[in-house]
């Protein structure tokens, strides 16, 4: 996820100072990792430095001073750009799963049982989410975080399935090389 975008996106409601910023940034992420004030402050004077956004003013309130930037045009039209842009889906996935089965199938393991495991672990994570999502007053950006979970957290589901009906296959294949 591109901070420098997403701080763009949140400037494009209006001027705002980074304390509101990251706020904002936390409640529409909320899955994502917060982020850090000073990753905040950062990102705002590289926006500054390259011209996509700029200084609306300072004030204080009362309390420490605070500066208010909004986006420039050539931040609103990076903004659409990159917005506009398709992520390309990878080729091939690989994550820690398939490599503790290739693993397991290469060293004797029992990739039999290591993926009944992590079926019932993925099956408690979609039970939480679901309930997460469905809660009373829960935020749009927590459902559609949610839904995207879920949503992949399937698709590891389906390929443990047909990995698991492919073991005796895979094994001999090992076996055989």
């Amino acid at each position: 996820m591109s901070t420098r975008h997403i701080l763009l996106g949140l400037l494009a409601t209006g001027p705002s100072h980074g304390y509101d910023l990251k706020r904002r940034h936390d409640e529409r992420f909320p899955q994502a990792r917060p982020l850090a004030y000073g990753q905040v402050y950062t990102t705002l004077q590289r926006l500054v430095r390259d011209g996509l956004a700029e200084v609306d003013g300072t004030d204080s309130d009362g309390g420490p001073e605070r500066t208010t930037y909004r986006s420039t045009e050539d931040g609103a039209r990076e903004l659409a750009e990159w917005a506009g842009q398709i992520a390309p889906p990878a080729p091939f996935v690989t994550n820690e799963i398939f490599a503790k089965v290739v693993v397991s199938i290469l060293s004797g393991g029992d990739a039999e049982a290591y993926l009944r495991a992590q079926r019932a672990a993925h099956m408690a994570r979609m039970r939480e989410l679901t309930a997460v999502k469905t809660a009373r007053g829960t935020d749009l950006a927590t459902v559609l975080s949610a839904d995207y979970a879920l949503n992949h957290l399937d698709a590891d589901l389906r390929w443990m399935t047909t990995t698991a009906a492919r073991l005796t296959t895979l094994t001999a294949e090992v076996d055989a090389g």
